[in-house]
């Protein structure tokens, strides 16, 4: 009997350290899948408009602050795209704690595309693994058709890039006020064209098409597969649509939650509005109400959505009325981040997450 108790012991001792170091290998993979920057924390306590929101994002969003620039709505267009940029906050986080920035392993290069009236400059990211040909998605930038550029959201186009495995075509399309509305989204409509007419030279599949956007960006985005399925053109696969403008309704709830809210106000969306339509009233257009617009027959979709965002109900009803018009929708909603969270993988894991399933959709949608 002595016997048995030990040989039982034994095997139970054995199957709990074989259970120990299941565990440990499980947290191991975890840590290891954490951003690089993710130790990074806020250095004071949690602002007003988001008292729930997560330490990652608040200590980008803080850094954001801590430049004290000017309120958008303040400033000229001019002036406005001089202000620091989500971006910035996150390098210069990474820079102060001696982190190294992820190299993502795409090659980069630069190309002109006609539009009417003149030419727009592309970005243009190709896999490092040396295949003969692609998937192609043609992304589009914040900016509420106002700031920004493709340098503002090289994070988002060459994570995609590298994640999905394929060429990202990142357009600097023209910007209001000195281009008004539509020009943005003509640019956009064009540079899609541009694209399927030169699959060959970007090493891309013609079979394998998707669109992708963050904000503003995701409005062109969603506005280029309409573009496609009324000119019958090649259809993309897929669309990523990173919370998306798609309504002008100034009285819904999260318009009213997240006034304040940063790095994006509604009197920041107001100014944007203004400096890039012509008029108030052409808010209501169904290419910037996308709510509005007939959305039959585009392609699968996966919206990402941010909680601490003005634009947070408006991504929920788009969501609602494209499920409406018999499209398959991924809805993936991140609480505790802000408006622009996608590009900072490299300090806040919801980025790193958000990132990760878009690339997972496209890849299924290519499949």
């Amino acid at each position: 009997m002595k016997f048995k108790i030990n040989k039982l012991y034994k095997k139970t001792a054995g199957l709990l350290l074989a259970a120990l170091l299941i565990g440990v290998s499980s947290c191991s993979v975890e840590d290891h899948n954490l951003p690089v920057g993710a130790s990074i924390k806020p250095k004071g306590p949690k602002p007003a408009f988001a008292p729930d929101i997560h330490d990652e994002m608040w200590a980008v969003i803080e850094k954001l602050l801590s430049y004290g620039d000017p309120p958008i709505p303040t400033l000229t267009p001019e002036q406005a795209r001089m202000n620091h940029t989500v971006k910035d906050a996150v390098m210069d986080l990474l820079a102060e704690n001696n982190i190294s920035a992820p190299v993502p392993a795409v090659d980069t290069m630069g190309v002109t595309i006609p539009v009417t009236g003149g030419l727009i400059h592309a970005r243009v990211y190709t896999p490092k693994t040396g295949k003969a040909n692609y998937p192609v998605i043609v992304y589009f930038h914040g900016g509420g058709w106002v700031i920004a550029n493709i340098d503002v959201y090289d994070p988002s186009s060459a994570a995609l890039s590298e994640k999905t495995e394929a060429v990202v075509v990142s357009v600097g399309y023209r910007k209001g006020p000195e281009h008004k509305f539509p020009t943005a989204h003509n640019d956009a409509g064009q540079a899609y064209e541009w694209v399927l007419n030169n699959l060959a030279a970007l090493k891309g599949d013609m079979n394998k098409i998707g669109v992708a956007g963050e904000s503003a960006g995701g409005n062109l985005a969603a506005n280029v597969s309409i573009m496609a399925r009324d000119k019958g053109l090649t259809m993309p696969k897929h669309q990523l649509l990173v919370y998306p403008v798609a309504n002008a309704d100034s009285t819904v709830e999260s318009y009213k939650k997240y006034y304040n809210a940063k790095p994006l106000d509604v009197p920041s969306l107001k100014w944007f509005l203004g400096h890039y339509l012509n008029n108030i009233s052409e808010a209501k257009d169904p290419r910037i109400s996308l709510v509005l617009a007939n959305l039959k027959g585009l392609p699968s979709t996966t919206i990402v959505a941010a909680q601490i965002d003005p634009l947070e109900s408006e991504g929920m009803l788009l969501r609602d009325k494209l499920k409406d018009a018999g499209v398959k929708v991924s809805y993936e909603y991140y609480g505790g981040t802000t408006h622009e969270f996608f590009g900072t993988a490299a300090i806040v894991p919801e980025a790193k997450d958000a990132q990760n399933k878009a690339a997972e959709h496209f890849k299924e949608a290519f499949k």
